[in-house]
């Protein structure tokens, strides 16, 4: 049992991430397998036990004695031991190859799919087909769809089988190894063997989010997708296009229609090269556990998806990660390529069990920049009351920029408030106790409200999200304010 050769892993910061095709780059090394041992099956177990109906049977034989009977079944068992050591030597010949098939890079939060390609030579006959059991020692901390998998093999074929695994967290992992099991051809014994098929990966950020976000992008830049309303499109002017049905007829160039004989509109694009800040709260709030994830996770990949979409409209992307303290500062630059160093700095961070100090981010912002800018606030909303150093720093920052807070709200707590009463009086669970429940789920939406409705009464925008939805409602919100030029 062998595998391929090892490949060595390439790091995007040195190749440069390209989200547009990504070729699978597993690092592996050649396994050794251990040495195969006998398992029995439910057939043989079936065998030996009904050995034991010998001795009664020949106790009701008139001449045949007990001594007899249990003579007759020892010598039964042996012939089925034998026959299953025959069996297992069978399953011996047959030649087996597997080999995993991975991204190197696989992306958090996500179903990142694992092939395995099982290879048969041959076998232990001409046209024999067995069964075959993998289970693959994937990662403790992974969730997998299916933990075992079962193959009819036969010689000379190859097959592919294909599971997915959910990284809930950040970092580098290692698969084990393989256990695999192949039943002999009488269906007597099973032969266990395992193959230390090592695989090492790094759970990035949500990088098959930003591939689909990238191709989003670009189509939506080369007109394969509806535009949005044309008298949302800007004020830079793009190109011509012939007038349609619904077109605003302000936007009417008169004298190239008269040139060409038919009517033609101005297509403008938003305006480019303008500033986008991105503070990042990886403070308390941000260690809870939402959807499978932590919240910090959930802001990081709509932060990178954010950066990606300013980077994509021209605009010049900074980003701050701060706790009680400035943590990362990622100064304002512009271009395609440097999504690649935010990605370096961003991707191994993790949120601490400290007090966020919004205050002296606002303050770091007013004294670095004056120019207008849109600064976008990623953290979570408790109440006014808790977060009132929050409110007080986002009002400092209305006068002189565009302020944007959004919060990665839980969806059990909005789906508990919205509950039906009596969904809990026909459950079989204390009523009381939901009811509780849910008062506490309502009274905490509200407190969010009331919250956000004394930052949007300051000039400030918001967007109160579930946060496995946060990256593509953050992203149509900024495009969206990018065409009506809020800026």
């Amino acid at each position: 049992m062998t595998s391929t050769p090892p490949t060595d892993f390439i790091s995007p910061f040195h190749q440069g991430l390209d989200l547009e095709s990504q070729t699978p780059l597993p690092r592996q090394r050649l396994p050794q397998p251990t040495t195969p041992h006998l398992l029995p099956t439910l057939r043989l177990y079936f065998l030996l036990g009904a050995g034991i109906l010998i001795p009664l049977i020949l106790a009701w034989i008139p001449g045949a004695g007990v001594a007899m009977g249990w003579g007759v079944m020892v010598l039964y068992d042996g012939v089925i031991l034998g026959m299953a050591l025959v069996d297992y030597q069978r399953s011996q010949r047959w030649q087996i190859q597997v080999e995993r098939d991975c991204d190197p890079r696989l992306s958090i939060g996500r179903d990142n799919p694992i092939h395995l390609r099982v290879t048969v030579g041959s076998g232990s006959g001409k046209g024999q087909t067995t069964q075959l059991r993998l289970r693959d020692s994937y990662p403790q901390a992974f969730q997998a769809d299916q933990d075992l998998q079962i193959l009819e093999i036969a010689p000379h074929t190859e097959t592919e089988v294909t599971y997915h695994v959910f990284p809930p967290r950040r970092g580098a992992f290692e698969w084990q190894g393989l256990t695999l099991r192949l039943l002999s051809p009488q269906e007597l014994v099973w032969q266990a063997w395992q193959i230390p098929l090592q695989t090492q990966v790094e759970v990035y950020p949500d990088l098959v989010g930003l591939r689909l976000l990238s191709i989003r992008l670009s189509l939506e830049s080369a007109g394969g997708l509806r535009r949005r309303q044309r008298t949302l499109g800007g004020t830079e002017f793009a190109e011509l296009q012939e007038y349609n049905r619904g077109d605003d007829l302000r936007l009417i160039d008169w004298k190239a229609t008269a040139r060409r004989g038919h009517p033609l509109v101005r297509v403008c694009e938003p305006e480019r090269d303008q500033p986008l800040l991105i503070l990042l709260d990886r403070g308390r709030l941000m260690t809870a556990q939402v959807a499978g994830l932590k919240r910090f996770d959930w802001a990081l990949n709509a932060t990178l998806a954010l950066a990606m979409a300013g980077l994509r409209r021209g605009d010049r992307v900074g980003i701050c990660v701060f706790d009680h303290e400035i943590h990362t500062w990622i100064p304002p630059q512009s271009g395609n390529s440097y999504l690649s160093r935010i990605l370096e700095q961003l991707y191994n961070l993790e949120p601490v069990f400290t007090e966020s100090d919004y205050v002296a981010v606002a303050s770091r912002v007013l004294s670095q920049y004056t120019r207008r800018a849109l600064v976008v606030l990623l953290t979570d909303i408790v109440d006014a009351i808790a977060s009132k150093e929050l409110l007080s720093a986002m009002a400092r920052l209305s006068p002189r920029f565009l302020p944007f807070c959004v919060a990665l709200r839980d969806p059990l707590i909005g789906a508990q408030a919205q509950q039906p009463l009596m969904a809990y009086q026909n459950s079989k669970e204390n009523p009381i106790q939901s009811w509780y429940e849910q008062a506490v789920a309502l009274d905490l939406m509200h407190q969010r409200t009331v919250a956000f409705a004394q930052l949007q009464q300051q000039g400030v925008l918001v967007l109160d999200a579930p946060a496995p939805k946060i990256s593509e409602q953050l992203v149509d919100r900024y495009l969206l304010l990018k065409a009506r030029n809020r800026l």
